[in-house]
């Protein structure tokens, strides 16, 4: 048996809303996930430390405050200075299409915006995970 993914989520920069935050982190905690939620107001210094620290697999960020191509793409660089690059960076807020598709050019994850299921969310982490455990075997 595969052991849990273990997810980060965090709420990044001055956005103080975190209800759709919790409802994912529950989401994926009842999907059989380690979930570590960070709170609000996080910066991207802050997440990548605790990404580290934990060891998690994903690391999935929360914006609702449109400083998105600034926080995903620092969370990144953060997170690769550190070696780990394995990580995936994933998350969902109120992005634009051609911004979701520039943040996925750079090497960030699906991204996800309003009214998404949160099953489309745990199927694509779950996939995620599988072919890179496949891969790591």
């Amino acid at each position: 048996m595969t052991r849990p993914i273990r997810i980060l989520v965090a709420k990044p920069g001055l956005d103080g809303h975190d209800r759709g935050a919790k409802v994912v982190a529950a989401a994926l905690r009842d999907a059989g996930m380690e979930v570590i939620y960070t709170g609000l107001h996080q910066t991207p210094e802050m997440i990548a430390t605790a990404a580290v620290q934990e060891d998690v697999d994903v690391v999935g960020l929360s914006i609702l405050s449109g400083a998105h191509m600034t926080l995903f793409p620092r969370v990144v660089e953060l997170l690769r200075e550190q070696g780990r690059d394995d990580i995936l960076i994933t998350g969902g807020g109120i992005l634009p299409k051609e911004d979701m598709e520039a943040l996925q050019a750079m090497g960030i994850g699906k991204l996800f915006g309003p009214g998404t299921h949160t099953s489309e969310l745990i199927a694509y982490i779950k996939d995620w995970f599988t072919q890179r455990q496949e891969q790591e075997a």
